[in-house]
């Protein structure tokens, strides 16, 4: 048996890392397997690159000016297909293919044709819709019966308003296609049962975290921050902005007394830009290893996250013994139980300021049921899953 699977990157980022998870665990079990990607950087032997940076630069500009976004990248589909038919792969999984690098009807023809077992991981909504990866901040439900008029055509598209054509062609796209569809969370698994892929076979595989590096972990963090007798109230996010929630801790920062610091991890230069002076900003940590730390150090980690699916802070959150706070936004409330955190009602600001005093002033949750719901998220166990699918 032979696998390929394909995305964006190679054991960098969260979907090049869970792909780089799958595959360890197939060489463990003596499958051959290649992971064939699009950016940066990556040493892995059996990552293959297939296009460069300055291709998909010109393709993204492409998309931005002729609006097909999914449907542009020829050159690359065409080195992307050399390589499968040199592996001849006996099943192939899609992760993230939407960094403008992949040319869907090329891709899928060609799966067609030699009738190759296909699983594709959806790691937002991407493939049911005309343009957009999540729709939720906008309110959007036109994925249901037909894109038209996408809302948030600007972020994709300069001129052209093709989300119509964009939807039906990705509906074509899976016919007479041996295709899995799996997810990483109940709420995303719910909503590709209401889209076009309707009748595909839908499974759940949710997401998993390195428990050797995500748990309890002894600092200073708290001395070095003078913070020894505050409430840390702590955010990680990378790409702050309104979907993450970033006017919510601006808000939290004017309403919660001095006797709470709010923390925020995966700031830059511009979002200090806004920040109060009562909020730490850290930029980026050296490793996983000292974010595990920051994370062993709060009372409790707040995600007011507006669009999400699976989200993969909290589960490091918990595995560090830190209760989690998040809106009811896609999978994010699944990761959390009653023993281990609380969710809010989505822009609910009054009522995620109230439940930081309870949480934290009360003592609510317990670390050590924290780490034990944790356990659910050993990586090894998670992604096992895949292998027992294509197996």
């Amino acid at each position: 048996m032979k696998i390929v699977q394909i995305n964006a990157t190679c054991n960098s980022g969260s979907t090049g890392k869970i792909c780089y998870a799958i595959s360890q665990l197939l060489n463990e079990k003596g499958i051959e397997n290649y992971i064939l990607y699009s950016l940066g950087i990556s040493d892995y032997e059996q990552g293959i690159k297939y296009t460069n940076e300055k291709y998909l630069k010109r393709q993204a500009l492409k998309s931005r000016i002729f609006g097909n976004y999914g449907f542009n990248s020829k050159g690359s589909t065409k080195k992307l297909i050399s390589e499968l038919e040199k592996i001849k792969p006996d099943i192939i999984h899609l992760h993230n293919i939407h960094s403008n690098d992949v040319n869907l009807k090329m891709l899928f023809d060609y799966i067609r044709e030699n009738k190759i077992k296909t699983y594709w991981t959806f790691h937002d909504c991407w493939a049911f819709t005309g343009y957009c990866v999540h729709f939720d901040i906008v309110s959007c439900e036109k994925w249901k019966s037909g894109c038209v008029g996408c809302p948030q055509k600007k972020q994709y598209s300069w001129f052209f308003d093709k989300s119509k054509k964009l939807y039906q062609r990705k509906k074509e796209l899976i016919k007479d296609i041996d295709l899995t569809i799996v997810t990483p969370s109940c709420w995303l698994a719910g909503l590709v049962k209401k889209s076009f892929f309707k009748d595909c076979d839908v499974k759940v595989i949710h997401n998993g975290i390195d428990l050797e590096t995500f748990k309890p972990t002894e600092s200073d963090f708290r001395k070095q921050y003078n913070l020894e007798d505050k409430y840390i109230i702590l955010g990680v996010a990378f790409g702050w902005g309104n979907k993450k929630g970033l006017d919510v801790f601006l808000d939290l920062s004017r309403r919660v007394s001095n006797k709470y610091q709010i923390v925020l991890v995966g700031t830059n230069d511009e979002t200090d830009k806004c920040l109060p002076d009562n909020i730490i900003s850290i930029h980026k940590t050296n490793n996983q290893t000292e974010l595990a730390k920051i994370y062993s150090s709060a009372d409790l980690f707040v995600n007011p996250t507006r669009e999400e699916n699976y989200p993969t802070v909290n589960m490091e959150s918990l595995a560090c013994g830190t209760p989690v706070l998040t809106f009811k936004t896609g999978g994010s409330p699944e990761i959390i139980d009653e023993k281990t955190g609380y969710v809010v009602e989505k822009n609910d600001v009054d009522e995620m300021e109230k439940q930081i005093i309870r949480i934290c002033e009360n003592g609510v949750f317990s670390r050590q049921d924290c780490i034990e719901k944790a356990k659910e998220f050993n990586q090894e166990d998670r992604f096992k899953e895949y292998i027992n699918l294509y197996e």
